[in-house]
Formats: C-alpha cells, sequence, structure tokens
C-alpha cells in the first residue's frame, strides 16, 4: 500500500472518530425528569458544604478580614 494513502486513510479515520465523539455531546438540554438527578447536593462543584465553610473560616482568620466572597465588607470597618 501506498504511504499516502495509509496518511489519507488515518486522516479519515481519525476525523469519522472525532465526528462521532462530538455527535453524542449534548444536543440537546435534559429532559424535566432527569434535572432532579442534576439537581442533588453531591452533584454540585463545591460538594462538601461542612468543608468550604471550614476553609473560608481558616481563610478568614488569615487574611485578619470577614467576608471577601460575597457581601461587601471588611476589616478595616468601612462597610
Amino acid at each position: 500500500m501506498n504511504a499516502s494513502f495509509l496518511r489519507r486513510l488515518a486522516a479519515s479515520a481519525l476525523l469519522g472518530m472525532t465526528v462521532l465523539a462530538t455527535t453524542g455531546c449534548a444536543l440537546q438540554p435534559p429532559s424535566p425528569w432527569e434535572k432532579g438527578a442534576l439537581a442533588r447536593p453531591d452533584m454540585t462543584m463545591a460538594g462538601d458544604v461542612l468543608g468550604d465553610r471550614f476553609n473560608q473560616h481558616i481563610y478568614n482568620s488569615k487574611e485578619n478580614a470577614s467576608g471577601g466572597n460575597g457581601v461587601g465588607g471588611g476589616g478595616c470597618g468601612c462597610n
């Protein structure tokens, strides 16, 4: 077999696999009955609420300020 033929064959196979792989990605939004599984607490990016609160407490203690990730306010008392 010719080397250029094999290169074209490999390129077309790669293109075909790429097309097949991307066609399965979210072409339509989830159905209403599928949204219940996505709304579960263990599906969030954070996941561990208690651990996040602890990390925020440590961060605030080290920075010597309160807040900073939501409502205004800081350690200077100028809120």
